[in-house]
């Protein structure tokens, strides 16, 4: 089917929906002249003749069932022309049994909480949330349709207080924490949320239909708020970094200092900015062996790329590793003359400072700007003879930019264009990528269609190379039966990967799935689904068939709260690889697969739970298979200290895969055994909520081994017995452990200390056992790092009150 046709089609059926409207509750909100008193005590006189937020009913595991009168919820609104205040009674017959396990800021453990969702312009699209849980531990995040964004944090009040029949919760939230429009009269958008952690019962103040669609859209509203004005929004955290690190008999001392501003330019967006970073203490990354033909993506570990970026990720264009990363030519520092060595070749780039811009109108515009400046980077060679020292550039200067238009209507609906660039300073390698975007869900929330057109520019050696990207998709998102079927492809050209992340071009794929699941317990499940996928998959640039899958999965969860599930997936015939040759239009034929998953997973709530998956990869009429197994068991000795350790243990035997080009042109494939062992370890011991001690260990060993018999790859993607006899063992090990204090000692200001202790190893010596392996490994010179990073928030508002 021609791409104008099946859009057509598409628009069609979703044209034919029909549209609906919910009802709210309203809660009217009160000025006082005197704010009430933080204490978790609703004794002030602020709270007396308020409008009460009660009658909750229940979200989940049910719908819409009333809560009971004993373990009743209440919340009061008051405001001022400082902030906005809540005061929540929460009613409890057996508050002795309340759980309330300590955790870090925006981090759930085992514990009731009760949530303040806001969203001040009323758009049913965007909630600002603020969480209190029963030890006194906050949380906060940014919501939409697609995400929720606990990285973005506030500093505002709370207090909370355990009582004879149940608990009270008091905030106080400053205007600078919220963005709202300058209108005399104000109404929000508003929501609460009551969580019973032993049964996993979920109640709000007004009723979410969970069979269609957001959770935004089904928000109470705030009225009563006047005459408040959006204060100055300008705050600076500045922050110094002192750390030792020992590496092979050789000591670094390092010192740095840096500042962090945020700065409300208007009442609907904010400046965020970073000056001089230093991301000396973030997260190590879970490296992996990776044989494959795909580069490897990990998760964003840096404080300013995760703190409210999720404008940013529309599109999927805009990929922060990219920057600060490995420079583009760090490898060409290793072409050398026979008489020079490399002295010096950085394996990170610097990055200068950074800043975003971003916010949303009344109108629903959500605006996204971004920018970051990384300097030079350059490798040093000497020659052994002269004793002179030359330098390469591995990384121009840079400058990367990424613009979000993002226009909400119709309460679920949004149309949106993405922009990405890169520019590197002289002739080097620029890149621009840019996409439209679009959602559209009918107003009853029961049938959508989305997609988008990407397109990208490359501008390398003086020539532009152009590629496209184009997808749809229809389908029914609401009721016990969902479907959905679509259609997306790549150019042979597409590429955007100098800002963003793209495992495959050259493609195009039609899928379809269909799902059903209970929105209501029965007897024995509180939940539990079926979903039916497949998808068949061709070459854009000549149409030739690449393959085929299809899968079906289940999973269920218990009314004693046991999870589990399982799922298979299969291949029919034979599917021409692509990707695994490395070399354009060169394909690997594969014979059909099956795999098989399956997992178990307790109780959170008990002081005792684990996790269990077991995973096989069989292919048909050979020896070839691929086993995983993993359980990762919890202990919570007591409500400050936990631990969790994790096994997972894989095995692959006779497997095919690319080893090497020869310089005739020759594809090399290999026939090997290999297996992934990683042992993990995490604990966290909590004073209080304001500090605690938290320990993180990896230690991941991967042997392969490969058959003394090498192939090659005919033209016809089969492989024939080749003489090549280089060696491929590789004995993989990487070793990490973090030990961390960490203290918030005022708002949003912090004293964070860490011990980081690292070895990396990679030889041949795939052979031996774990045992002689870590011996192997601790003989490996060992990086071990002390650091201490100071951290003091000051807001602007706090501070002209000093002066």
């Amino acid at each position: 089917m021609r791409i104008n046709n099946l859009f057509l089609l598409l628009i069609f059926c979703y044209s034919t929906v029909s549209t609906a409207q919910e009802t709210q509750k309203n809660l009217v909100s009160k000025r006082v002249t005197k704010a009430p008193i933080i204490d978790g005590v609703l004794d002030d006189e602020a709270w007396k003749g308020t409008d009460v937020a009660k009658d909750f009913v229940m979200f989940r595991p049910s719908s819409g069932t009333p809560e009971e009168y004993k373990n009743r919820t209440e919340v009061r609104v008051v405001y001022d022309d400082e902030a906005i205040y809540f005061g929540a009674y929460l009613y409890d017959d057996n508050p002795n049994e309340i759980p309330k396990q300590f955790a870090n800021r925006d981090n759930f453990a085992s514990v009731d909480w009760f949530g303040v969702m806001i969203n001040p312009n009323n758009d049913s699209q965007n909630d600002t949330e603020f969480f209190v849980q029963a030890t006194g531990n906050q949380g906060d995040a940014k919501s939409n349709a697609y995400n929720e964004d606990f990285s973005w944090s506030a500093v505002w009040d709370s207090e909370v207080k355990i009582v004879e029949d149940g608990w009270i919760v008091e905030i106080k939230i400053p205007y600078s924490a919220l963005r709202f429009s300058n209108q005399e009269v104000q109404t929000w958008g508003l929501n609460f949320h009551r969580h019973f952690n032993k049964t996993r019962d979920q109640y709000t103040w007004n009723f979410i239909d969970r069979t269609k669609g957001v959770i935004q859209q089904y928000a109470g509203t705030l009225s009563g708020i006047k005459n408040i004005k959006p204060p100055i929004r300008l705050s600076f955290s500045p922050y110094s970094q002192i750390s030792n690190n020992s590496f092979d008999g050789e000591n670094t001392f390092d010192k740095s200092f840096g500042l962090d501003v945020k700065y409300g330019i208007s009442e609907s967006f904010t400046l965020d900015a970073t000056l001089i970073p230093d991301f000396g203490q973030t997260a190590f990354d879970d490296i992996i062996l990776n044989l494959g033909p795909f580069e490897e993506q990990y998760q964003e570990q840096r404080p300013f790329f995760t703190e409210g970026t999720e404008l940013f990720n529309k599109g999927n264009l805009f990929y922060s590793r990219r920057i600060g990363n490995t420079p583009v030519n760090y490898f060409d520092a290793g072409t050398l003359d026979d008489n020079e060595e490399v002295i010096e070749n950085p394996d990170k780039v610097n990055m200068l400072n950074a800043i975003k811009i971003s916010g949303r109108t009344k109108g629903g515009l959500g605006i996204g700007i971004f920018n970051a400046i990384t300097e030079k980077t350059e490798a040093k060679i000497r020659n052994l003879t002269t004793d002179e020292i030359r330098k390469v550039i591995t990384e121009p200067f840079a400058n990367y930019n990424v613009l979000i238009l993002d226009q909400q209507f119709n309460k679920n609906s949004s149309v949106t264009f993405v922009n990405t660039n890169v520019l590197r300073n002289g002739s080097a390698r620029d890149a621009n990528a840019s996409g439209l975007l679009y959602t559209l869900v009918n107003k009853k929330n029961t049938h959508n269609i989305d997609g988008s057109i990407k397109m990208s520019r490359i501008n390398e050696n003086g020539q532009n190379t152009n590629g496209y990207y184009f997808d749809t998709s229809f389908g029914k998102s609401a009721g016990k039966v969902q479907y959905e079927l679509g259609y997306n492809m790549t150019d042979k050209n597409y590429d955007i990967n100098d800002l963003g992340f793209q495992r495959r071009n050259d493609y195009q794929r039609i899928y379809g799935n269909i799902s059903y699941r209970i929105f209501e317990p029965t007897k024995t499940f509180n939940r539990y689904s079926f979903f039916m996928w497949t998808n068949l998959s061709y070459r854009h640039s000549d149409g030739a068939y690449t393959g085929n899958r299809l899968g079906i999965n289940f999973n269920a969860t218990t009314i004693k709260l046991f999870s589990f599930g399982a799922n298979m997936n299969a291949n029919i015939g034979k599917q021409y690889d692509y990707y695994e040759p490395r070399i354009d239009d060169r394909y690997y034929t594969d014979t059909p697969r099956l795999n098989f998953n399956t997992w178990i997973s307790t109780d959170y709530s008990k002081k005792f739970a684990i996790n269990m998956r077991f995973f096989r990869s069989i292919r048909q009429n050979e020896n070839r298979t691929y086993n995983e197994f993993g359980f990762s068991p919890k202990y919570r000795f007591n409500d400050k200290l936990s631990i969790n350790y994790s096994f997972n243990y894989g095995k692959g035997k006779n497997q095919k895969g690319w080893v090497n080009e020869l310089d005739d042109g020759t594809i090399i494939f290999g026939n090997r055994d290999s297996k992934r062992i990683t042992n993990s370890i995490s604990g966290k011991y909590n004073f209080n909520v304001k500090s605690g001690v938290s320990l993180s260990f990896r230690h991941y060993w991967s042997p392969v081994e490969y058959d003394s018999q090498f192939y090659k790859l005919e033209n016809n993607g089969e492989l024939s017995p080749h003489s090549y006899t280089d060696n491929h063992n590789i004995n993989f090990n990487i070793w990490n452990l973090d030990l961390s204090y960490s203290w918030e000692f005022a708002p949003g200001s912090q004293l964070i200390a860490l011990y980081r202790n690292s070895i990396f190893n990679e030889d041949d010596l795939s052979h031996i056992n774990f045992k002689d392996n870590l011996d192997n490994l601790f003989k490996q010179p060992v990086s071990n790092t002390i650091s201490l990073k100071f951290i003091y928030y000051l807001d602007y508002n706090n501070v002209k009150t000093w002066l």
